[in-house]
């Protein structure tokens, strides 16, 4: 209560605003805590703090406080007082300004006057104090007000006051005072009063002698003056203002020297564009290009120059582009470059103002030379945007696909840049690129991306080097494991080795055992006298022999008791001792039996001990040894096997009398290889082995001494012996040689003994030798013993000999041998079998002619299952071709059937291209009839139709790759029609084929787009021929192509409606009403399926749709001067038919040009075009065209201009 005052905090300032309306004069003090309260008490008014512990108070100015207050209540007196109690500082300064403008509001002017006095205002002091001195008349009041209202600077207050009170000179001697002429004029013209002339004099002399000229051409301008005025203006170096005034009225702009003079100030001022307009004012339109050029007012110079210098219009908008480049102003330069045709600079703004999709507009309508270098540039665009795709096409087209590379990378695409790399760069490149990349990232440790990158170029060896150097062991085993495989334990292995030589013998041992190599674990702990660990490790990994062996070597480091009772804690004494004895370690293993457990391994210790002594050839020692192990009769075999009998006796009469006969045995054996039977037969006799003597006999071949002592010494077996011998002799003959069996036949021959040799001789046979010719030499020997001394059986015998002969493919001599026995059919089938054709004709001839036709046409049948076509044919030429044909050998058969000529060749060219057709291969089946040319015989037109309808299809309409297909069908075509002037469909089908052809030549000529797409629509009056959807889809896009909106509408709408069509199979619902009056058919053919992809298809809808609704785009096809459809060549006003342009198949109207020898004729326009494009291009194909119209249609042979 009683207070006024605004407190905040902001951190830790405390913030005191004393005067609310003032909000920029606050007093700040720095606090340590947060405001918690503000009292009022005792007249004191304070703000608390919370600083934590203690809570302090700051007391704020209350005489400050008190002087908001006072104005609240509306008492001035008391907040003067207030303030006069104060120092002057900047919040009292503001309260002083604050009470003295609520007191002048308030009338209160005293007190006004004691604040301004206090603000040091002295003038408004003073103007106050004459104000309260004229405030003391009551009848004064009204002007006390308006002086108020003036000092307030409500003039129009103050105005309004003094006119209420009818003091119109005091109103006009305020604005005097005040210098405003204007209003007091005007209140002098309102009120009509008398010295307005006057006054108006007044001002205009005041303005002279102040040298204000422009005020005073104002006044001149406004009493209408226009010529005073027009001096003062240039009096003051205002020329614009004098211009303007010139401008407007003629009478003055036809003064040249005041023109003159005027432009001149205009030019001293810079002011160039106020001269440019005088100048066209006047006409001197030169003069006022300059101007506009000068002032870089290229607007007015460019609507100047449209009308009067339209030569200069891309100059000057090229200028205004420059000036706007110049200002910054990028993206309105633009527009004028494009306007001036200057496309670089034009794309240089776009860029630098970045407004990319006008850079790529621009570029993309540019000659490819001209647009590649901004290519690059665009693509940084998109990939500073991070739009990569786009980046990378760019990036592409303007040849710098190491960029796009690059991009990919530094945005950690790897498989992008790799895709992109494979396609623009050599695979060597690739790996620099991408190994450098690698060890870039390797060096800020981004591995993981490193080896992405070194797998990506099939460097997988930099990265398990890579993770070797940083130890990073298991990243590096990963690897091998996956591009290694087959070294991967080998690295483990090196793994292990290394870390076994830096001392980490557990890291060591997985790699050891990863790498399945546990021994070297094992010698590693070996070495390192780790003996637990190896033990451990064996025992794992090798099972209980491993453990063994290496406890085995433990104990031995040990030696003595201490290795005995090792082995005894491991339960391995007696494994140990066995091992020892297998390891020679001898000594050892006798060491270790000495303890009491190991006393009943001693014999068996002797005996590995003695055997080993054996094999080193201490016969001796070793004997001893077999002794000490109770294994006298290994001693005995010892000297057996050694030789020493002697020894071996004494050992065996000593020890072992049961192996006496061993021994003997052995001497016998040892005397059979030395080949002393009698000898060895007397060893075996006195150690009682008779049937081993037998044995002995056997198998050296010594069957009688066999026999004599199984008869002497073991008769109960004697049969068995012979029956052994027998089979013996049967074996050995069965497998010996042919010759030695036909020793009894030859025996028999010798004899006269015939019949039995003509049976030895046919005993031969395959299965005794594989020597054909000596089984062809037996056989026939035994037929010419039975025709020449046993007839009876000559024909079985001859039969049998035959038919064994032709088994080995002894052809000839099975048909001699049936001849032999006059078996005329089976010699004849046996050499036509043996391929001996002209010995078949010869039998067939001399013995069986009713066989001789028989045989031709064995020998007909023959080639053809063998494929012989060339001998074939040389017997008959159809067979051989019908042959050919059959085997795919077209190109044999045609080259045969040529030679014939005629129907012959007429035949096979229209089977092989049948053939074609059905194999889809209609390009190959046109190509043969370009070689072999066509026939008008009627069975081939549906093959002609056929091609036509799948080159139709398939080709396309428009691309220049498929020029040459419809050349090669238009000059087929015309072959054809060539023979059949009359057949109008075949004509129509090489008109086609022409129209094709020239859109295709046209393709990549922007100068002969037009003509491409006038062909194009030309071909619509053939859509009965061709496929219609596909004939309206392609003219369509051809028209929107170059912009005829109107027509690819059309033609797209049927398109879509043909589709639709397809779809119901019908044409029922086809709206012709857009092709009325036109010569465009509609009895159409629908294919069965669509010829236009559904992708495409959906596009054009899309558009077709889009455009529908705009309102500049009509559903009407374009018009001629005839007022018909303009590629109709019937005019259905008058029907009459207009002569068709060889070159577009459009209507030819007027100016065309007639070629010399025929009725054909061309548009001129259409055929100067043509004929520049192939001079400037020197295109092969638009050549082809011209000289296809040379010869078919009378053309120049070197077409020029035509003028006429």
């Amino acid at each position: 209560p009683m207070s006024d005052v605004c407190v905040a905090q902001s951190r830790n300032n405390l913030c005191v605003w004393y005067n609310i309306d003032c909000p920029e004069r606050v007093t700040m003090v720095t606090i340590k805590g947060d405001i918690e309260d503000l009292e009022r008490a005792d007249g004191k008014t304070e703000v608390v703090v919370n600083e934590g512990v203690t809570t302090i108070s700051y007391t704020l100015d209350e005489g400050l406080i008190e002087f908001g207050t006072a104005i609240d209540d509306g008492d001035y007196s008391r907040a003067v007082l207030y303030l006069e109690s104060l120092e002057m500082t900047p919040e009292t300064e503001a309260m002083w300004k604050t009470l003295s403008q609520l007191s002048l509001n308030s009338g209160q002017l005293h007190i006004s006057e004691r604040c301004y006095a206090a603000l040091g205002n002295v003038s408004r002091v003073r103007y106050l104090r004459n104000l309260r001195t004229l405030a003391e008349t009551n009848e004064s009041q009204f002007r006390v007000k308006a002086k108020l209202a003036v000092l307030d600077k409500q003039f129009k207050v103050a105005e309004a006051i003094y006119l209420e009170q009818g003091y119109v000179d005091e109103a006009m001697e305020m604005y005097q005072e005040l210098h405003r002429w204007d209003d007091a004029l005007r209140i002098a013209e309102k009120k009509n009063h008398p010295e307005v002339e006057l006054l108006r004099r007044n001002y205009f002399q005041w303005l002279t002698d102040t040298q204000q000229e422009e005020q005073a051409g104002e006044l001149l301008e406004k009493e209408q003056d226009y010529m005073g005025a027009l001096q003062m203006y240039i009096k003051a170096g205002l020329p614009a203002k004098a211009a303007r005034i010139a401008i407007s009225h003629p009478d003055i702009a036809s003064q040249n020297d005041l023109i003159e003079r005027i432009a001149s100030q205009l030019l001293q001022g810079g002011l160039h564009e106020r001269a440019g307009d005088l100048f066209e004012k006047i006409e001197q339109n030169q003069r006022a290009l300059d101007c506009f050029r000068q002032a870089k007012a290229f607007r007015r110079a460019v609507e100047l120059a449209r009308f009067v210098f339209p030569k200069d219009v891309t100059s000057l908008e090229e200028e205004w582009g420059d000036h706007l480049a110049g200002q910054q102003q990028m993206d309105a330069a633009i527009t004028h470059y494009i306007e001036a045709g200057k496309s670089v600079k034009a794309i240089e703004a776009a860029i630098h103002s970045r407004q990319w999709n006008k850079v790529i507009q621009i570029v993309e309508a540019q000659e490819e030379a001209t647009a590649v270098k901004y290519y690059s540039v665009i693509a940084d665009h998109f990939n500073h945007a991070g739009e990569l795709s786009q980046a990378e096409r760019y990036y592409m087209r303007g040849g710098k696909p190491e960029s796009a590379v690059e991009m990919y990378i530094g945005g950690g695409e790897w498989d992008s840049a790799h895709r992109v790399a494979q396609t623009c760069m050599k695979p060597e490149e690739i790996a620099v690129l991408y190994i450098t990349h690698a060890q870039d990232m390797e060096g800020r440790g981004r591995y993981r991306e490193a080896e992405k990158l070194y797998l990506t170029v099939k460097e997988p060896d930099l990265a398990i080097n890579m993770y070797k150097k940083l130890r990073q062991y298991d990243s590096m085993i990963r690897l091998v494991g996956i591009y290694h495989n087959d070294l991967l334990n080998d690295t483990h292995l090196h793994l292990g080795k290394e870390l076994e030589g830096e001392g980490q013998h557990k890291a060591a041992e997985r790699h050891y055992l990863e790498g399945r190599d546990w021994k070297s674990c094992v010698n590693m702990y070996r070495v390192a006298d780790m003996w637990d660990d190896a033990f451990r490790v064996a025992k794992q990994q090798g099972g209980a022999s491993a453990a063994k062996q290496v406890a085995y070597v433990w104990s031995k480091t040990l030696g003595g008791d201490s290795a005995v009772r090792l082995l005894l804690k491991l339960g391995l004494l007696e494994p140990c001792v066995d091992y020892a004895a297998e390891t020679g370690a001898f000594a050892y293993a006798f060491e270790l039996c000495k303890h009491e457990s190991m006393a009943h391994k001693l014999p068996d210790i002797y005996l590995k001990h003695a055997m080993s002594l054996e094999d080193e050839g201490k016969w001796r020692e070793a004997e001893a040894s077999f002794i000490k192990a109770n294994k006298p009769k290994e001693a005995v075999l010892m000297y057996v096997h050694c030789q020493d009998w002697d020894a071996a006796q004494r050992i065996a009469e000593a020890h072992d009398p049961s192996s006496v006969s061993d021994v003997l045995v052995g001497q016998a054996r040892v005397a059979f290889e030395n080949k002393e039977y009698q000898k060895a037969e007397t060893f075996l006799l006195r150690a009682e082995r008779p049937e081993l003597a037998v044995k002995f006999y056997k198998d050296g071949g010594q069957w009688e001494d066999a026999l004599r002592l199984t008869q002497e010494y073991l008769p109960h077996k004697l049969q068995q012996v012979q029956d052994e011998y027998e089979s013996y002799l049967s074996s050995t003959s069965s497998s010996g040689r042919g010759e030695d069996m036909l020793t009894p036949a030859k025996t028999w021959e010798a004899n006269g003994d015939y019949t039995r040799a003509i049976e030895a001789y046919l005993k031969m046979t395959v299965l005794q030798t594989t020597d054909y010719a000596l089984l062809e030499e037996v056989w026939y020997k035994a037929l010419e013993l039975a025709l020449k001394f046993v007839p009876v059986k000559a024909k079985t015998v001859g039969k049998t000999v035959a038919e064994r002969l032709a088994e080995i493919s002894r052809f000839e001599s099975a048909g001699e041998a049936y001849l032999s026995i006059e078996r005329y059919k089976e010699s004849i089938e046996v050499f036509i079998r043996g391929d001996k054709w002209d010995r078949a004709r010869t039998v067939a001839r001399e013995h069986a002619p009713q066989f001789e036709n028989w045989v031709e046409d064995q020998y007909v049948e023959s080639l053809k299952m063998r494929g012989k076509a060339e001998e074939l044919a040389s017997v008959d030429v159809i067979a051989g071709l019908d042959l050919l044909a059959n085997r795919g050998q077209w190109a044999k058969c045609l080259q045969t059937a040529e030679n014939e000529g005629g129907q012959v060749l007429t035949k096979y060219v229209a089977l092989y291209a049948a053939q074609l057709l059905q194999d889809g291969q209609a390009a190959q089946a046109l190509s043969v009839f370009t070689q072999y040319g066509t026939s008008e015989n009627p069975s081939n037109f549906n093959l002609y139709r056929k091609l036509c309808g799948e080159l139709f299809l398939t080709e396309s309409f428009a691309s220049l790759t498929s020029y040459k297909t419809w050349a090669s069908l238009r000059d087929v075509l015309s072959a054809l029609v060539d023979k059949m002037p009359q057949n109008k469909e075949f004509a129509a089908l090489r008109q086609c084929a022409h129209l094709l052809a020239v859109r295709c030549s046209a393709s990549g000529h922007k100068q002969l787009a037009e003509i491409g797409v006038k062909c194009g629509i030309a071909l619509l009056r053939y859509t009965n021929y061709l496929l219609p959807d596909k004939a309206f889809y392609e003219a369509g896009i051809a028209c929107r192509t170059i912009g005829w909106n109107n027509m690819a509408f059309v033609f797209l709408n049927r398109f879509l409606d043909i589709c639709d069509a397809i779809e119901d199979s019908s044409t029922d619902m086809l709206d012709h009403s857009d092709f009325a009056d036109t010569d465009i058919p509609y009895d159409i053919i629908l294919p069965e399926d669509h010829s236009i992809p559904e992708e495409e298809r959906e596009e054009a809808k899309e558009w077709v749709l889009a455009v529908s609704m705009d309102q500049r785009v009509q559903q009407a096809l374009n018009t001629d001067e005839r007022g018909c459809y303009e590629a109709s060549l019937l005019n259905v006003h008058n029907n009459v038919t207009s002569p068709q342009c060889i070159l577009t198949g459009y209507p030819v109207l007027r100016g065309e040009v007639v070629f010399k020898g025929s009725q054909n004729v061309a548009n001129k326009d259409d055929w100067n075009v043509y004929v520049m494009a192939r001079k400037v291009s020197h295109s092969v194909e638009c050549q082809d065209v011209l000289s296809y119209l040379q010869v078919s249609a009378g053309a120049p042979s070197n077409p020029s201009y035509s003028f006429h």
